[in-house]
C-alpha cells in the first residue's frame, strides 16, 4: 500500500472537521514522502489545507461549503502537538465568554511554546511567550476571565458585563476561582473573591 493510501486510510478513521498534522503520520513514511502524500490528497479535495503544515478532513454544508473549525479549536489543536499551553487574550477571551459579540480578526493566545503568527483565510493567531505565572491558572473559566478583565480595564466593567461574570464563574470549581485569583492582579482578584462571597 502507498504511503499516500496509508494516509488516506487513517485519516479516514476520522470524523470530518479533524485537524491533522504532517507529524499525525510520521511513522508511515519519511517527512518528505508525507508531504507528498498530504499534497496530494490535497489536491484531490480529501484534505483542505488551512495553513502551513495544517490540515483539515473537511466537514461540508451544500449551501455554504466548507465548514471551518473555530479558531479557537485549530489553536488547541497546535498546542497539543506542540504540548504547549495556551491561554485566550483580548478580544477573544470577551468572545468566548459571551461578553463580547465581536469576532476578532487577530487572535492572541499567551503560550509557554513557540512564538508564531499562522494566517488562517482572513484571520491570525498569534502566539505570544508568556512568563510560566500567567499561565498557572487552574480553571478554565477563571482564567478567562482574568484575561477578558484584563482587556476591559480596571473600573471599565459594565453592571452588564459583572453579571455575566457572576453567572459564568458559578460554573466554575471554588478552589480553581480561588487560586487563579491569587495570581491576578489586586484589582481582578477584589472582582473574583467578591463572587466566592456571594
Amino acid at each position: 500500500m502507498s504511503i499516500e493510501d496509508q494516509v488516506f486510510k487513517k485519516i479516514k478513521n476520522y470524523k470530518r472537521g479533524k485537524i491533522f498534522f504532517p507529524a499525525n503520520f510520521s511513522k508511515l513514511g519519511s517527512e518528505d514522502a508525507i508531504h507528498q502524500a498530504l499534497k496530494r490528497l490535497t489536491e484531490k479535495g480529501i484534505l483542505v489545507r488551512i495553513a502551513h503544515g495544517i490540515y483539515l478532513y473537511p466537514k461540508t454544508d451544500s449551501e455554504l461549503g466548507i465548514l471551518y473549525p473555530p479558531i479557537d479549536e485549530i489553536a488547541k489543536a497546535i498546542a497539543k502537538r506542540d504540548k504547549a499551553r495556551i491561554i485566550p487574550t483580548g478580544a477573544q477571551a470577551l468572545n468566548l465568554l459571551g461578553l463580547s459579540t465581536q469576532v476578532p480578526m487577530k487572535v492572541v493566545y499567551l503560550t509557554d511554546g513557540a512564538q508564531r503568527n499562522i494566517s488562517i483565510g482572513n484571520q491570525s493567531i498569534k502566539f505570544k511567550k508568556t512568563s510560566p505565572r500567567n499561565l498557572a491558572t487552574k480553571g478554565e473559566i477563571s482564567g478567562l476571565i482574568i484575561q477578558a478583565l484584563r482587556e476591559i480595564g480596571k473600573d471599565n466593567a459594565s453592571a452588564d458585563q459583572l453579571r455575566i461574570i457572576h453567572e459564568i464563574l458559578q460554573k466554575e470549581d471554588p478552589a480553581n476561582v480561588r487560586n487563579d485569583a491569587g495570581l491576578a492582579p489586586a484589582w481582578i482578584s477584589r472582582i473574583m473573591s467578591k463572587e466566592l462571597e456571594n
